[in-house]
């Protein structure tokens, strides 16, 4: 019983996670994170052994959920790295402009060179973005082979 209440979870979980709209899959060209219907599958497939214990169902679903969550894992690190890149950029911005004021310079001159600071940080920070995303793309390919 335990089991097959389980495996009803598992496979309504499935329905709410398909139905989110795709964040990074525009970006990337494809989906960013293995076909999670597989994966419900998998979970689904876990429970149809009904000789299986309750230990055995679950241990069955996390290996079917390591891939999913190995991928989300990858994409918020990659996109963590991006954020404090472009964060660090700025943050030098602001303490250049913090300088000059400190040093006697005109508030609107500080500000227009702090806006075409920050404008470069997020040029700059823009051009990395295919790389990142092929980066993404190769390690995700291989997750889950």
């Amino acid at each position: 019983v335990e089991a097959g209440r389980a495996c009803r979870l598992s496979r309504g979980e499935g329905a709410q996670v398909e139905s989110r709209p795709p964040d990074l899959q525009a970006l990337l060209g494809h989906p960013v994170l293995p076909p999670q219907g597989l994966m419900f599958q998998c979970s689904a497939g876990c429970c149809e052994d009904s000789r299986a214990s309750m230990q055995q169902v679950h241990q069955c679903i996390e290996r079917c959920h390591m891939p999913l969550a190995q991928a989300q894992a990858l994409v918020t690190s990659e996109l963590e790295k991006f954020q404090d890149r472009l964060a660090r950029c700025t943050m030098h911005c602001n303490d250049k402009a913090k300088d000059a004021i400190d040093a006697g310079n005109k508030e609107l001159q500080v500000k227009q060179q702090l806006d075409s600071c920050v404008t470069k940080c997020v040029d700059d920070h823009m051009h990395l973005i295919p790389t990142m995303t092929k980066k993404m793309k190769e390690s995700l390919s291989s997750i889950g082979k």
